[in-house]
């Protein structure tokens, strides 16, 4: 038998942490790591709508892995976080998106112009995931000034990546022989 997805335990607006701290459904942690998992939900979108020859790249992969395990970081209360082991983002992970950037970067022309999310589809999702990945960012950092959020790798990496996502929907349109929109004044 299937186990049940419903616990009506959320009905009156409230949520557990792990570890079981209760917390309204509206709390910034809450905020963070929802937007964290939106995200990752739209890389989903962005890997299934990649031509065939990029979609397998084991980088998106393992950004969405990172995405999850910084979900997982969010989803704890800071008293409760020593119970738990839960995988962090490391600097590791900074300088690999850094040196993505800078190998798509060699590809591309060099940016004159603003440009407008678009290009095609894939590219115009990759621009969902970098603004998803903003607000990401910004909740994370209204948890750091709280007080609430320990390590700041986890905002450095969504910096980065971020800007990785930028890149990356600039590379789709140049792999994908189309056009940049430009955004005109």
């Amino acid at each position: 038998m299937a186990s049940k997805i419903y616990t009506k335990t959320g009905d009156k607006g409230m949520t557990s942490l792990f570890g079981g701290t209760r917390l309204h459904k509206d709390d910034i942690r809450i905020e963070a790591y929802g937007t964290v998992d939106e995200l990752n939900a739209f890389m989903g979108m962005l890997i299934a709508e990649l031509p065939e020859g990029m979609r397998e790249d084991t980088r998106l992969k393992r950004i969405q892995n990172t995405l999850f395990d910084i979900g997982g970081q969010l989803a704890v209360a800071p008293e409760k976080r020593a119970e738990f082991q839960l995988p962090m983002p490391g600097k590791a992970d900074i300088k690999d998106l850094e040196k993505a950037m800078d190998a798509m970067n060699e590809e591309l022309p060099v940016l004159k112009n603003f440009i407008l999310p678009g290009g095609n589809k894939a590219a115009a999702i990759a621009h969902v995931c970098r603004t998803v990945c903003r607000r990401a960012e910004r909740r994370m950092v209204t948890l750091q000034r709280s007080g609430a959020l320990a390590d700041p790798v986890m905002i450095q990496f969504m910096n980065r990546l971020s800007d990785y996502l930028f890149v990356f929907s600039r590379y789709i349109v140049h792999r994908m022989n189309d056009k940049e929109t430009l955004w005109e004044k």
